[in-house]
């Protein structure tokens, strides 16, 4: 397997199979989080029952866990890397924006999700990791990743998480859930791995993650929702000067509806690039929820072949009215694109 080619760098002009260089004034926001491991967290996955504990001595491994999420948390906001809760006022559009650019690859990683974030100073961040562990190797390996600064998982199904228990070896400073824990071996396995990576465990709580000069919002799910994992899917929005991304996991109507409800200003497009949620299933993205979100290119991260019939007729329907670009990871491979800081952006595939 070849790793994905590197993205040209031009402002306007695209090379072949990219997507013209566009420059689009961008009310740039900063979202929100919230999220922690299973039985690693000191209170119990919402909504979910737990068995007594058998009678022990001394704090236990989930305590302590408990105890290193609070410090850790703490820590990281004190020295400026995350800052808490709240919602930002969009940026007024800077001058120029910042230097240099930010690299966002949509891993050809089958039937699931893995997005690789690298910041112009070398930070990178992970969201999701797709559901082959040896495919992940293959991209740690092809891309020359030795760190990570930040995992995400969006929520905790296989198709999201197998890929992140090796990338757990790249030590990820931060790890960042809905705070339902899974209940696979495949989530126990992530749960050590990073653990013995020494990570601190965070729950989404509406932060943003500075990422270099790139922002991180972490999108928290809206309350009332159930205890389902795809309508708790955390999300983030990128913001890079005036250039944005969006990516919601496998978010369903209740949980748009919900953030619709909640008039969020770091959700109001336009956005640049935007991830199709739930790999482009009918109960994913809806009309009202594209209208508010703008896309202009819109990734499908999906498989071939799969059972799902993903994507659907009703979601290709909605990007097409949407007036947005669709880019997919079945037909096209992995999907890179280029941002600059004044909006500009190029979009390259590997096939």
């Amino acid at each position: 397997m070849t790793g994905p080619k590197k993205a040209p760098t031009p402002r306007k002009a695209a090379p072949k199979k990219a997507a013209p260089a566009r420059k689009t004034p961008a009310r740039a926001p900063e979202p929100s989080a919230r999220a922690t491991p299973k039985a690693e967290a000191k209170a119990p996955p919402r909504g979910r029952a737990r068995k007594k504990p058998a009678a022990r001595k001394g704090p236990s491994p989930s305590d302590l866990l408990g105890v290193l999420v609070l410090i850790g948390t703490a820590s990281l906001a004190a020295c400026g890397w995350m800052k808490q809760g709240g919602q930002d006022s969009p940026e007024t559009k800077p001058t120029g924006g910042p230097a240099g650019q930010v690299t966002i690859r949509f891993l050809d990683i089958g039937q699931g999700d893995a997005i690789l974030i690298q910041s112009p100073e070398g930070k990178t961040a992970l969201i999701d990791g797709g559901r082959s562990g040896d495919r992940m190797r293959e991209y740690i390996k092809d891309l020359n990743l030795d760190k990570l600064d930040l995992m995400v998982a969006t929520h905790a199904d296989a198709d999201h998480i197998a890929g992140l228990v090796p990338a757990a070896t790249l030590k990820p400073r931060v790890f960042i859930n809905n705070g339902l824990g899974g209940t696979t071996q495949t989530w126990e396995r992530l749960v050590k791995n990073l653990q013995d990576a020494g990570s601190t465990f965070t729950k989404a709580s509406n932060q943003t993650v500075n990422l270099g000069s790139v922002k991180l919002r972490v999108i928290a799910p809206p309350p009332g929702m159930g205890d389902g994992q795809n309508e708790n899917s955390v999300g983030v929005a990128l913001q890079f000067g005036t250039f944005r991304a969006l990516m919601t996991g496998d978010s369903e109507t209740p949980e748009t509806e919900g953030w619709l409800a909640q008039e969020r200003d770091d959700l109001k497009g336009p956005f640049q690039v935007y991830k199709s949620i739930h790999h482009g299933a009918a109960n994913g993205d809806s009309a009202a929820w594209l209208a508010y979100v703008r896309p202009e290119n819109v990734v499908i991260s999906v498989g071939t072949p799969n059972s799902y019939g993903h994507p659907t007729k009703k979601a290709l329907d909605l990007y097409k009215q949407a007036g947005a670009r669709v880019y997919r990871t079945d037909r096209q491979g992995t999907v890179t694109v280029q941002g600059s800081g004044d909006g500009t952006y190029t979009i390259t595939t590997d096939r």
